[in-house]
């Protein structure tokens, strides 16, 4: 039985959101009575998110169906430092160009997921490069420098971890978690923000930024995070041997998004269901409840839930068909991956690679002398064996039982 009065902490705690509130009841208390805007940053590295960041999309999913205002932080201006947070090196640094681009990328998979306008619960999307960029330097280190001291930067994680290891720090990146907390400032000024979540990673960062409003300016903010998220076997999620599982179609087929979800562990079937979908909790105890061979049928709802929600209903039928087909037999459903070879045909150790089954051509060459890869059936064992269909031809490559795709002329 939750002790939460607010609709908002009592989904989160429901669903398994919650690792830490800085002030529970103070933002319980909140909830209850009034509309609470509340954000998440996400940097723009790449064109796409992976889902290691759909549990934070969720969550804002999760503000606006408690009846809150989710505010999407797309970090044009702290993208071109870098989070430091979880990383042993410094991240390449993107031109202004390249940010925006992958911005607009992005937005697509958010667009999908949360209801944008001028409403009071609707979403909007900000770019703290808008504020970051025209602060000046001098003015920055005068007003809020003095509130950061280098002892308590020192004891942060991100920083620990990179100094530990005797990799280098920049400066640059060691003044990344000022200007995330100067975020949270400038929100609550423009939008009368509140609430700051993140992962379990970001508690430091989200407690600097509360503290230097409430110095500041007065105001009383609060912050809640997420558990790191890994798989039953102590993976991180949304990392694959082949790569990372992208939001995007762009950068991932939706068979293979699909597919991601269909092949969970066992043992992440009712938490990923949660987390990841809004089907209600009695539906879920009960999928999450079948054994045995059952429990297939639990993912295959899974993957079709999460690819309806980030990719739209469509792909989701697609792909839950393609895979009905490929697994039937002899099927080569129209979804799976593909690639045209050309007249010159191409190795199979290349072919494996550019498809994206596997990371690598020396993983390539492993998964084929191990006799895990199959051309219409057939194992093939020589990473040099020329793929060339004939021009009416569409050949399936397989990669052990679970991962296809198709060969064309």
């Amino acid at each position: 039985m939750s002790t939460y009065e607010s609709a908002l902490l009592r989904l989160l705690e429901e669903r398994g959101y919650i690792h830490q509130v800085t002030d529970p009841a103070g933002l319980d208390a909140l909830a209850a009575k009034q509309i609470v805007p509340g954000y998440i940053g996400f940097d723009a590295t790449a064109p796409s998110l992976h889902i290691g960041s759909l549990v934070q999309i969720m969550m804002l999913r999760r503000l606006q169906q408690a009846g809150h205002k989710p505010i999407v932080v797309m970090g044009g201006g702290t993208t071109k430092i870098g989070d430091p947070s979880g990383k042993d090196e410094s991240r390449k640094l993107l031109t202004p160009e390249v940010i925006d681009t992958n911005i607009a990328s992005i937005f697509t998979v958010f667009e999908r997921l949360l209801t944008f306008g001028d409403g009071p619960t609707d979403a909007v999307m900000v770019n703290n490069d808008e504020w970051l960029s025209g602060l000046g330097y001098i003015d920055l280190l005068r007003d809020v420098g003095p509130h950061f001291t280098i002892n308590r930067m020192l004891t942060f994680d991100s920083v620990k971890l990179r100094l530990e290891r005797e990799q280098p720090l920049t400066f640059l990146e060691f003044n990344y978690m000022i200007l995330q907390a100067y975020d949270f400032v400038e929100l609550a000024r423009r939008y009368d923000c509140r609430l700051q979540m993140g992962g379990s990673d970001q508690w430091g960062n989200i407690v600097n930024g509360m503290e230097l409003g409430r110095r500041l300016e007065g105001r009383e903010l609060f912050g809640l995070t997420t558990p790191l998220l890994t798989t039953a076997d102590g993976a991180k999620m949304g990392k694959t041997a082949a790569g990372a599982v992208w939001l995007n179609e762009d950068q991932l087929p939706a068979y293979d998004f699909w597919q991601y979800w269909r092949n969970v562990d066992d043992r992440d079937v009712g938490r990923f269901l949660r987390l990841f979908t809004d089907l209600p909790l009695d539906d879920i105890a009960r999928l999450e409840a079948l054994e045995g061979a059952q429990i297939n049928s639990a993912k295959i709802v899974l993957a079709n839930e999460v690819t309806k929600l980030v990719r739209g209903a469509e792909a989701a039928a697609r792909a839950e068909a393609t895979a009905r087909e490929t697994f039937a037999g002899s099927g080569a459903g129209e979804d799976l991956p593909s690639i045209a070879v050309g007249a010159d045909g191409m190795r199979i150790g290349a072919l494996l690679t550019e498809l994206g089954l596997t990371a690598s051509n020396g993983e390539a060459k492993r998964k084929l002398a191990e006799g895990a890869v199959k051309l219409d059936g057939e194992t093939i064992t020589d990473p040099a064996y020329l793929v060339l269909p004939s021009e009416t031809e569409t050949l399936r490559i397989s990669l052990g039982k679970k991962r296809h795709a198709l060969v064309r002329r």
